[in-house]
């Protein structure tokens, strides 16, 4: 009786466990290379096939954003390495260290400290994988290459099942001899081998023949890449999916293929390379370069079909009862637009979009977006199944968009900002204000609907592998009205002398006009410190990146506004002048003096146990203050930002706190201890341009008098009861 007891309680355990697991999502991320915005069913391709025009074929992917959601506004970088940094690590290119193709890899970063995508999920329990095109730390050499760059690793950034291509000149070929792997033999930690580029173990009936044709006995060897990705992603998926089946443990897997990146002409090397057009009129009028394409495009639709097949029946038996896709987060993206090419013309792969792979115009950065979440899009979902949303995404949204709906802490001060609220329906949506991009001497900010451009203020800034050909010459700042003109036809600079005046000054702010090798670096306070002061430069650690003995970055000195700093716990720290930061995360204690001003340009995090104490002084971001759950926000003063409550807020009867942003209350209100009420019956203790929610508390007994807490739309009051 005693061991069915147990049984039962085992059972019920494993029941909650799973219960509570499946609130998190599984993430399945489809990534393509150089796959310009107009190339799917949506964004341009049923029109031209209602026309009677050639179209490309992507039945996965349309259906996919039946089943989903259709993002219009989407948005990568202009080429490889700074899309796959900024996707990455949720930074844009002003603060990302690869913000530009740099052909000495071994210097590329993501560095040791920046927190990926993998760091993030791996640490949240999330199984991890990756295959395909990487980009960073090894060399480009074909037969014999190495690894430059451990730190800059996807195996030291989280990911667990590798296949990847490491250096992008590697990946200028879809035949590769070798590539890495990881687990590596031994199973070390961190480090890869390399193995043959073959498909031949895939050539049984557990894997579909189609569109890879791996068993025609003129499959060539080494493989085409993009099917061993898409074979190992498919391993890992019905593996994975087994065990969230089994134990609930979540999994989160990016393939970043190759296709439809040039070279296009060994496509035709594969055995039925074009088997999807063999009955479509329209293909033998194509140019090669334009049906190379189309069947790359379809290939990878069609390897893309069989994964989410996988999600639908991980145990491929024909019974999908054990599907995960109803809990599966898929995102489809391209890193950028297509590149100029008879296929960008015949098809309009760009979909009308001004510019090309490499230019700072939409059709340089505007990529194809899609999202399925079954059990959350539907159609009375906020975001409605089956539909087009113009909500601008950026591709550096992703990153603290998988940290929220995996339930850890979004890294602090990233430019991305999460869209889980507007996916899930629950939650406040935080405001992304502008977007920022660069491509070789042109930068741009996307602020709404108004899309600013210029040249950069330096020249040495200049990105000299960007194709000159991709970019159009322009003589001066243009301001153009995406919504009326997505093609960027109509320059309205001279019209909006004011918006472009303040446009111009948040790019500039955004460190677009730094040379190359600039970034973001990452400082912590010194336990053992100087004088205590936060503007002392002896009082934070020096951040230095470095590879193989070569230094790249070496910072040090007084804080500056590219820094992210933190103060850990048991630190308390005094500010008595004007200090600046990116970002300022507090997990320690953190006074402001009257008279005072820190400026934390994407975020002032106070963590749990943080405390930020306010004598009459002022803090001012971008973006926001958050006081996370756990954290205390004390006195009074100015905030210039938006300010997040989760946390407690210990606020003044005399002068209140106020707010020159949006205010989102939850948390608890206390009022400080050392002041009394002198008899008056109402007080105001916080005052923002708009308040929203509420504290957890109703009411405080303040001197042994009972005061209700209050609300207006700008104001926070007590009143005694």
């Amino acid at each position: 009786m005693f061991r069915n007891k147990k049984a039962i309680l085992s059972i019920t355990c494993f029941c909650i466990t799973t219960l509570l697991s499946a609130k998190r999502p599984n993430i399945l991320y489809l990534y393509v290379d150089d796959l310009g915005w107009g190339s799917i069913g949506p964004n341009g391709q049923y029109e031209r096939k209602a026309k009677g025009l050639p179209y490309v074929l992507t039945p996965n992917l349309d259906r996919l954003a039946e089943e989903g959601i259709n993002f219009t506004r989407g948005y990568g970088c202009t080429v490889c390495s700074p899309a796959r940094s900024s996707q990455q690590t949720g930074f844009h290119q002003g603060y990302t260290f690869a913000d530009r193709n740099d052909p000495d890899n071994a210097k590329k970063a993501i560095r040791s400290k920046d927190v990926t995508m993998g760091d993030a999920l791996s640490k949240a329990g999330y199984a991890t994988g990756y295959w395909g095109k990487w980009g960073y730390g090894g060399s480009k050499d074909m037969q014999s290459p190495t690894i430059d760059n451990v730190q800059t690793l996807p195996t030291s950034h989280g990911y667990k099942f590798v296949v990847a291509e490491l250096h992008h000149v590697r990946a200028h070929t879809f035949f590769q001899p070798t590539l890495w792997n990881a687990p590596s033999t031994g199973r070390k930690p961190g480090l890869m081998e390399l193995k043959p580029n073959s498909a031949e173990q895939y050539g049984n009936k557990a894997y579909p023949n189609y569109p890879a044709f791996q068993s025609h006995p003129k499959y060539p060897s080494p493989a085409y890449c993009d099917d061993v990705y898409a074979f190992a992603c498919l391993d890992f998926v019905r593996a994975q999916a087994k065990e969230y089946n089994r134990s609930g443990k979540p999994f989160f897997g990016l393939f970043a293929a190759q296709i439809p990146h040039a070279p296009f002409n060994e496509v035709q090397k594969l055995p039925n390379w074009d088997y999807d057009y063999k009955d479509k009129s329209f293909f033998n009028d194509l140019s090669p370069q334009s049906k190379q394409w189309c069947a790359m495009v379809t290939r990878i639709d069609a390897h893309f079909g069989n994964i989410l097949q996988a999600l639908e029946d991980p145990n491929n038996d024909g019974d999908k009862s054990d599907s995960v896709a109803g809990n599966t987060l898929v995102v489809f993206q391209s890193d950028n637009g297509g590149p100029n090419g008879s296929n960008r013309e015949q098809l309009d792969a760009n979909g009308g979009l001004q510019g090309s792979k490499g230019s700072i115009f939409e059709g340089g950065i505007r990529v194809p977006t899609i999202m399925r979440w079954p059990r959350v899009i539907t159609p009375g979902s906020k975001l409605k199944k089956g539909t087009d949303t113009d909500f601008v995404l950026d591709c550096s949204d992703l990153l603290p968009t998988f940290c929220e709906l995996a339930e850890t802490a979004v890294p602090v001060g990233l430019s991305g900002v999460s869209i889980a609220p507007i996916l899930t329906g629950e939650g406040q949506q935080r405001d992304r204000k502008f977007l920022i991009h660069e491509a070789g001497n042109s930068v741009s900010i996307i602020q709404g609907k108004y899309k600013f451009i210029r040249s950069r203020i330096t020249q040495k800034s200049v990105d000299s592998n960007s194709k000159k050909k991709n970019r159009k010459k322009h003589t001066g700042p243009m301001l153009f009205d995406l919504d009326v003109d997505p093609a960027e036809e109509n320059n309205l600079v001279r019209n909006y002398p004011q918006l472009v005046k303040k446009l111009n000054s948040l790019l500039t702010a955004e460190r677009v006009d730094e040379p190359a090798g600039f970034a973001n670096t990452y400082h912590y306070w010194k336990k053992k410190n100087k004088d205590g002061l936060l503007h002392t430069a002896a009082n934070w650690t020096e951040y230095i990146y470095e590879n193989d003995g070569i230094i790249y970055m070496k910072e040090s000195g007084v804080p500056m506004l590219h820094w992210t700093a933190k103060i850990k716990k048991g630190n308390s720290v005094i500010a008595r002048k004007k200090t600046e930061f990116l970002s300022l995360e507090l997990d320690g204690s953190l006074t402001l003096k009257s008279g005072s001003e820190v400026v934390a340009r994407n975020e002032l995090r106070i963590s749990s146990g943080g405390q930020l104490k306010l004598e009459g002084a002022l803090v001012e971001s971008t973006r926001w203050v958050d006081n996370e759950a756990g954290g205390t926000l004390q006195g009074y003063g100015t905030l210039h930002s938006s300010l997040y409550n989760q946390g407690t807020m210990i606020l003044s009867m005399d002068t209140p706190l106020v707010v020159h942003g949006p205010v989102h209350l939850s948390g608890k209100l206390e009022i400080m201890q050392t002041q009394e009420t002198k008899g008056k019956l109402r007080f105001s203790v916080l005052k923002g341009a708009a308040i929203a929610g509420g504290f957890d508390n109703s009411e405080l007994l303040i001197g042994g008098t009972p005061y209700g807490i209050k609300y207006s739309e700008s104001e926070v009051y007590l009143v005694a009861k």
